[in-house]
């Protein structure tokens, strides 16, 4: 088993996870910012060179990349052969990972704002935060937009997913909980701090942390 980490250096390392030996680095154009994801043996980053890449976890092999022509600090959410994440070139991509190409952009009409929040997928749709102060969500087939819901600052925190409802904090100093089909909002909660970590959920409790250092549980 391995422990997979990216690194400033521009490398994604592989390390033994029981006695954290390093089995092999993969090089990079650029610094490995995002958390990688990993489906079928493969480790995929979206990174800051612009480039996709599909790195095997037992070797390190560089297997495929897929240019996305644009700097990317968000992790690629994965779903049988598709890939989203968004860009600082104000997108949202979704990539065909079989044909290795781009399947759709997304771009809002009405804004250019980069997207750093790594999505989420609920009900066929991909749920990302937009430093635009936005919470999109997109159809993940097609890209076109379902609903979007705006907050007060910029959504630099990543979208959670879990019983029908999505926990995403926003620098507005919120965290708020929204109805996974429609957008609309159930409830919301000022912590006086700006909020760009993502929420955690486990034994029916919800962990988030703030830009103050206070971590907040609701249960």
């Amino acid at each position: 088993m391995s422990v997979l980490i990216g690194s400033y250096d521009g490398h994604l390392y592989g390390l033994d996870a029981k006695t954290g030996r390093q089995r092999w680095k993969a090089q990079t154009q650029g610094q490995v910012h995002a958390t990688p994801a990993v489906q079928d043996g493969l480790a995929f980053i979206a990174g800051c060179d612009s480039i996709f890449r599909a790195i095997r976890v037992t070797d390190g092999r560089e297997m495929f990349q897929i240019p996305s022509g644009a700097y990317t600090g968000a992790s690629p959410v994965l779903d049988g052969d598709r890939a989203y994440f968004g860009t600082f070139e104000f997108e949202v991509l979704a990539l065909d990972l079989k044909r290795r190409r781009i399947a759709w952009r997304y771009a809002p009409a009405d804004a250019r704002f980069p997207f750093y929040s790594s999505a989420a997928l609920a009900n066929g749709r991909v749920i990302v935060g937009g430093r635009d102060k936005v919470v999109h969500a997109l159809d993940a087939a097609t890209g076109k937009p379902a609903w979007t819901f705006t907050t007060r600052a910029r959504v630099d925190s990543s979208p959670v997913v879990a019983g029908g409802r999505i926990y995403i904090g926003s620098s507005d100093h919120r965290l708020y909980v929204l109805d996974a089909i429609s957008g609309a909002k159930i409830w919301e909660f000022d912590t006086g701090a700006a909020i760009t970590a993502s929420p955690a959920i486990a034994s029916g409790k919800v962990v988030i942390g703030t830009q103050d250092g206070t971590v907040y549980v609701f249960g």
